[in-house]
C-alpha cells in the first residue's frame, strides 16, 4: 500500500498552528530585500493529521530500535536510552552564553576529549567536527598545515590510500588539494607493502590507512608501514571507522599513526542514522596540536575554558563547538563502561563477526579474505546470485541487507558487521535467512522485494535526475 506524502494530504486553508496576538512579523525585522516576494508552497494541515503522518511514517522505517542492521563498516549498534536523559539535561544550554556559565558543559568536552586521547593514545584533540568524512577533512588539513609551515607544502602534494579504503579518503584527500594514489592490497588482504615503498618519498604528504581494515583485517605489518612513512616524512592518518574491533586493546598512536578521526555517532553509540547529527573528533600527536582548529576546550585553575591561542590553526572547522549533544551521549557511554566494559565490547563485536562468518560459510558463501578478521567481514555468494539480488531478498525476509559492492576489490561483495549488541538468537536466525535465499528460484530474487512499502527503485535515475522537492518535473 503507497503511503501519501505530507503535501497529498493538504488542504488548502487548514492550519494545525495560531500565533497569538502581537507576535511579530518578519517584514518588522528582515530587510524586504530578503523577504519572499511569495509565501512558500508548504502543505497546509491540521494538528492531528500532521502528527498522524509522522507518527505513520516512523512505523515505516528501519533503524536498529526495530531490527538488525548488519552494516559493514558502520557499527550500527544499539542507542541506550540513558543517554537520551543526560543529553536533556543540557537542553536549555545556548552557545552563545558566556562559558563561565557553562562550566559543567566545558567540564564534560574536556573529560571526554582526555578519555579519547587515552583511548587512541593522542596527545591533543578537537571534538569540533561534526562527522567522519568532516574529522577526515580536519585531520588531512591539520597535516597539510603542518607540511606547509615546514616549507614542503608544495613538494607534498600526494596522498596515498590503499585500495580497499573508504570511500571518503580519497574524496577528502581530493577535496583538500591533494593527488590521491592508490595502494594495492596483496594477496592477504593487507596493504602491499612492496607496492607501498614503491611509493613513497618527499612528495608524499599522507598516507590513510583503516585498521582492520574494511575487509576486517588487521594490518599486521602496521608497524613496519609507520617506520617507513616517518623515514620518508609521511604522515599515518588513521580512519577510525573500524575502532569499534580494537577499542581498549589497541591504540592507534601506539602504531605509530599520527592523526586519528573518531567516529561517536558509531564506535560510542551515538544515533547517526537520517544523515546526523554525527561527530568525529580529531587526535592528532604533540608535533601537530598547534594546527588543530580552535577554540580548544582547555583547564585553568579552577574553572575550563576556551583556547583561542592558536597561532598556527587551521581555524574553525564548525560553527560554536561541535554537535555538543552527541558529546554528551558518547561521554555517557564511556563513564558507564569504563575501559573493562569498552575492551568487553570490542572482543564481543569480534566475537559476534567470526560467528556469524561461519555461520554464512557453512550456508554456501564464500570468504575470499579468510584470515583472523575482526568486527567485520566482506562474503561473497555462490557462483551466479548477485549481492544486489540478495540484498532485495532480505527485504522481504524481514532483514536489513549488509553493504553490498563494497570495497571494490571484492566481486558481488557482501560486507558484514553484526556489532556486539546481537543477540546469538539474532545473529542465527540472520544466517538462517541468508541460506534460504540460496534455495530460492532466480526469478523470485530477481524480483524481490515484494511487501515494502516501496519496490526496486531506478537507482541510475533517481542519482542521475533527483526530485528533490516535491515540485521538481520529471
Amino acid at each position: 500500500m503507497s503511503y501519501p506524502l505530507i503535501f497529498e494530504r493538504s488542504r488548502k486553508g487548514r492550519r494545525g498552528l495560531k500565533l497569538a496576538k502581537g507576535v511579530p512579523r518578519a517584514e518588522d525585522y528582515i530587510p524586504k530585500a530578503f523577504l519572499r516576494e511569495a509565501p512558500p508552497r508548504l502543505p497546509e494541515v491540521d494538528e492531528l493529521t500532521l502528527v498522524r503522518h509522522y507518527t505513520g511514517l516512523s512505523r515505516r522505517q528501519v533503524g536498529v530500535d526495530t531490527t538488525f542492521y548488519p552494516l559493514g563498516s558502520c557499527t550500527m549498534k544499539y542507542n541506550p536510552k540513558l543517554h537520551e536523559e543526560a543529553a536533556r539535561l543540557f537542553a536549555d544550554l545556548h552557545p552563545y552564553q558566556d562559558p563561565k556559565t557553562a562550566q559543567g558543559a566545558l567540564r564534560l568536552m574536556w573529560e571526554l576529549g582526555e578519555y579519547l586521547k587515552a583511548l587512541t593514545g593522542m596527545d591533543a584533540i578537537t571534538l569540533e567536527p561534526a562527522a567522519g568524512a568532516h574529522g577526515e577533512l580536519t585531520g588531512i588539513l591539520v597535516i597539510r598545515a603542518y607540511h606547509e609551515d615546514r616549507g614542503e607544502g608544495r613538494t607534498r602534494r600526494v596522498v596515498l590510500v590503499p585500495d580497499s579504503a573508504h570511500g571518503s579518503n580519497p574524496a577528502t584527500a581530493s577535496m583538500a588539494g591533494y593527488q590521491v594514489r592508490e595502494i594495492p592490497s596483496g594477496p592477504d588482504g593487507e596493504v602491499d607493502l612492496e607496492a607501498l615503498k614503491r611509493e613513497l618519498g618527499p612528495h608524499v604528504a599522507a598516507l590513510m590507512l583503516t585498521n582492520p581494515n574494511t575487509l576486517g583485517l588487521f594490518e599486521r605489518r602496521i608497524l613496519e608501514i609507520a617506520s617507513l612513512c616517518k623515514e620518508a616524512g609521511v604522515q599515518l592518518y588513521y580512519d577510525g571507522a573500524n575502532l569499534n574491533a580494537v577499542m581498549g586493546w589497541a591504540r592507534p598512536g601506539d602504531m605509530g599513526f599520527d592523526v586519528v578521526h573518531l567516529n561517536l555517532h558509531k564506535t560510542f553509540t551515538v544515533p547517526h542514522g537520517g544523515g546526523g547529527p554525527g561527530s568525529g573528533p580529531v587526535g592528532v600527536k604533540a608535533h601537530l596540536a598547534p594546527y588543530l582548529p580552535v577554540p580548544l576546550v582547555a583547564k585553568g585553575e579552577g574553572s575550563f575554558y576556551l583556547d583561542f591561542d592558536l597561532p598556527k590553526s587551521i581555524g574553525r572547522v564548525r560553527s560554536f563547538h561541535g554537535n555538543f549533544l552527541a558529546l554528551v551521549r558518547a561521554w555517557a557511554y564511556i563513564r558507564t563502561l569504563g575501559l573493562e566494559g569498552l575492551k568487553k565490547a570490542a572482543a564481543l563485536a569480534v566475537l559476534n563477526a567470526r560467528y556469524l562468518k561461519e555461520l554464512l560459510k557453512e550456508r554456501g558463501y564464500r570468504v575470499p579474505y579468510d584470515g583472523p578478521t575482526m568486527h567485520e567481514f566482506v562474503a561473497q555468494p555462490p557462483p551466479g546470485f548477485r549481492a544486489l539480488d540478495l540484498a532485495k531478498g532480505l527485504l522481504e525476509l524481514g532483514f536489513h541487507p549488509p553493504t553490498v559492492y563494497f570495497p571494490l576489490i571484492v566481486k558481488e561483495a557482501l560486507m558484514v558487521e553484526p556489532t556486539e549488541t546481537e543477540s546469538k538468537e539474532t545473529l542465527e536466525a540472520f544466517a538462517e535467512a541468508m541460506g534460504e535465499l540460496l534455495g530460492k528460484p532466480r526469478e523470485w530474487l530477481e524480483g524481490a522485494p515484494y511487501s515494502t512499502p516501496v519496490r526496486r527503485l531506478d537507482e541510475l535515475r533517481a542519482n542521475k535526475t533527483p526530485k528533490l522537492t516535491y515540485f521538481d518535473e520529471g
